[in-house]
């Protein structure tokens, strides 16, 4: 009797896919970031505020993961960048070949940065390379600060965590420096900034970030 390590061939056959897409994105110059967290925490919104922000300087796509609707793309798309949209219809993640599958409708060479929305989930997006350069997280306040411990793995793999909804903390119990230690016991060097998408504080620290990020990448 044998045993099949079916996941173990699933990650595989994903990473080599990651892998393929991962040098599409070196060849053409374009900074991609893999935008994850749960449903409801905000990532549409900051995503929003933030084309709104970076377009100025720099050319801009979208692919939007959802299980259904084209809704996300359509409210990207109004602010002036292609948006493109995934419907995944049962599976709780992107993968690496989706992406790949839908590369063919963006002109690379026309753009500088490509942020990848994940579909909304702590747990299966993480465990997914899309070929992407950093993984970016969004915890939302009225998650509560438990997160971190409770799904180690989002935090580990992720460069960076925006705690969103910054703008209802008087309204909750969350602990900001609790869930930032909690997610630095599994991220020593992870960047935790704290922001609300509705309001825009601290949303600079975040452009910031991003642009340091875009110029270590591309090499300027």
């Amino acid at each position: 009797m044998h045993e099949i390590a079916v996941k173990t061939d699933l990650l595989q056959d994903n990473n080599d896919a990651a892998h393929h897409n991962r040098e599409h994105f070196v060849e053409h110059g374009v900074y991609v970031i893999n935008l994850m967290s749960a449903p409801g925490a905000g990532k549409t919104t900051l995503l929003e505020r933030t084309v709104d922000a970076l377009q100025a300087r720099h050319r801009l796509a979208v692919i939007e993961g959802d299980l259904q609707t084209s809704r996300d793309a359509e409210r990207i798309a109004r602010h002036g960048v292609q948006a493109i949209q995934i419907n995944t219809g049962s599976a709780c993640h992107l993968d690496a070949r989706l992406i790949h599958q839908h590369l063919g409708a963006l002109d690379l060479d026309a753009l500088d940065v490509l942020v990848i929305e994940n579909v909304g989930n702590l747990v299966c997006p993480a465990e997914f390379d899309l070929g992407e350069h950093d993984k970016v997280m969004v915890l939302s306040v009225t998650e509560g600060h438990d997160k971190p411990s409770k799904y180690p793995l989002m935090f580990h793999v992720a460069r960076a965590m925006l705690v969103n909804k910054i703008d209802l903390l008087p309204y909750t119990d969350f602990d900001l420096d609790k869930a930032a230690k909690d997610a630095r016991a599994y991220n020593i060097d992870l960047t935790v900034l704290p922001v609300s998408a509705t309001t825009g504080a601290g949303m600079p620290a975040w452009y910031e970030w991003l642009e340091g990020r875009i110029a270590k990448v591309k090499g300027r």
